[in-house]
């Protein structure tokens, strides 16, 4: 009789354990890098919680632009999304901070930076009611264009293109007196092609899958931002599953986008020789040019902290981390 109650008890709490589903929607295509390694992942977090915990993904944009799938996280359409940092500002702006213009002067840097302040970062999500599962990294961009931007007298007349929301890309094209051109990143290529815009920031991997790279001519070797995405869910479904399975999907999670973190770089690294490859130029500014450019991002950056668009401090913290790197690697 005991066994059997034992038995009852068991299949009766067993019974109770909801399984969840996490529904994710991403830009990401299906077939890219990045969705082959959340699959990978999901199916080992599957796995490892005996089907407590799962994911299903909706790649390609299909549930909508960024602002889209926020408000779909708000009403319980969707438990997450992987967005880049810049999408995701309008809920904390402070996502922004490594994508300050000319901030970084290589990807050394950036890590180091990284290691230091990723946490901090996502604690902020955290505040707003998301829980982050990690940073991808995008890369760093690049002015890319039809006509050759050596200085600052070359952006004049230039008709840049800016990214939706993206106020650090607004700011600082105000402060190098050039007009900017929203356009959402579906429209760019076409906006290339009708002579709309000619000067886009991107990444050479992104610049190669999105097909911008057979509109431009030339690229600036200037580091202009960096760019990452972000994996994160809602605060309250990611509380409710054990603490196991929270450990389960958060150690899982860091070590794929830790993995595509690096495959990003590697990518990167083969595009620029891509781009090389079909015939476009890789300019370099003079230093004089380069220090004129970063000294007006100055200004852009106090007017960025004065408006609350960033933390003073989260900024202070990153210029002293920045300094610590640059004097031991002179």
């Amino acid at each position: 009789m005991n066994r059997l109650f034992l038995l009852l008890l068991a299949l009766f709490f067993s019974a109770t354990v909801q399984a969840l589903t996490f529904k994710i929607a991403t830009l990401s295509p299906d077939g890219s890098v990045w969705m082959e390694k959340m699959r990978a992942a999901a199916s080992e977090i599957e796995t490892k919680t005996n089907k407590r915990v799962n994911f299903k993904f909706y790649p390609g944009g299909v549930m909508g632009d960024d602002n889209t799938v926020l408000k779909k996280m708000r009403f319980n359409q969707l438990n997450g999304a992987a967005l880049t940092n810049s999408g995701l500002s309008p809920v904390d702006s402070n996502l922004q901070l490594y994508s300050l213009v000319l901030k970084f002067h290589s990807l050394a840097e950036i890590d180091y930076v990284r290691q230091k302040m990723d946490q901090k970062l996502m604690d902020g999500l955290a505040k707003k009611g998301f829980t982050a599962l990690g940073f991808s990294e995008i890369g760093l961009t690049y002015l890319m264009s039809t006509s050759p931007i050596h200085n600052l007298a070359d952006m004049k007349d230039q008709k840049a293109w800016a990214p939706e929301n993206n106020k650090i890309a607004l700011n600082a094209q105000k402060a190098l007196s050039v007009s900017p051109i929203p356009l959402p990143l579906r429209d760019v290529l076409m906006g290339l092609q009708t002579g709309m815009i000619n000067v886009v920031a991107a990444s050479p991997s992104g610049a190669l899958a999105l097909q911008w790279h057979t509109k431009i001519k030339y690229v600036t070797k200037l580091p202009l931002s960096y760019m990452f995405g972000v994996l994160f869910v809602n605060q309250k479904d990611f509380a409710s599953l054990s603490k196991e399975d929270q450990a389960t999907v958060q150690q899982t999670m860091t070590r794929v986008l830790a993995e595509v973190n690096q495959r990003s770089k590697e990518d990167n690294a083969k595009a620029s020789e891509s781009l090389k490859a079909q015939g476009i130029e890789f300019i370099d500014p003079t230093p004089e040019a380069a220090t004129q450019l970063r000294s007006l991002m100055k200004d852009s950056e106090a007017q960025l902290i004065k408006a609350g668009e960033l933390s003073q401090e989260l900024v202070n913290e990153l210029n002293q981390h920045l300094s610590d790197f640059r004097a031991k690697n002179k």
